[in-house]
């Protein structure tokens, strides 16, 4: 069973400029933007659609802070070409 209530309401004429505003940009009725406002500022739209805050949980990823992880690509060259090295040093002999 839905209840209706009416009452009446003066409006300040700056809250009254905005709620015209309002319902021409909208293109809503007064009853519509109203019951929207009221709804917002009174907080039962928020608490429905409030999701669970993000948190982040870090963690040590153990890099050396000495490295310069922009130049990853060529440590890892020089320790491919160490490995080679070492393989036809064993190789060889």
């Amino acid at each position: 069973m839905v209840t209706l209530m009416r009452t009446t309401l003066t409006l300040d004429p700056d809250v009254e400029l905005l709620l015209k505003q309002e319902m021409q940009r909208s293109d809503s009725s007064m009853k519509s933007v109203v019951n929207d406002a009221l709804r917002k500022s009174l907080g039962t739209k928020h608490k429905a659609s409030r999701l669970p805050p993000f948190k982040i949980k870090p963690f040590a990823l153990g890099f050396n802070p000495s490295l310069d992880y922009d130049r990853m690509n060529q440590l890892v060259d020089e320790l491919e070409c160490e490995e080679f090295v070492r393989k036809n040093k064993d190789d060889n002999s």
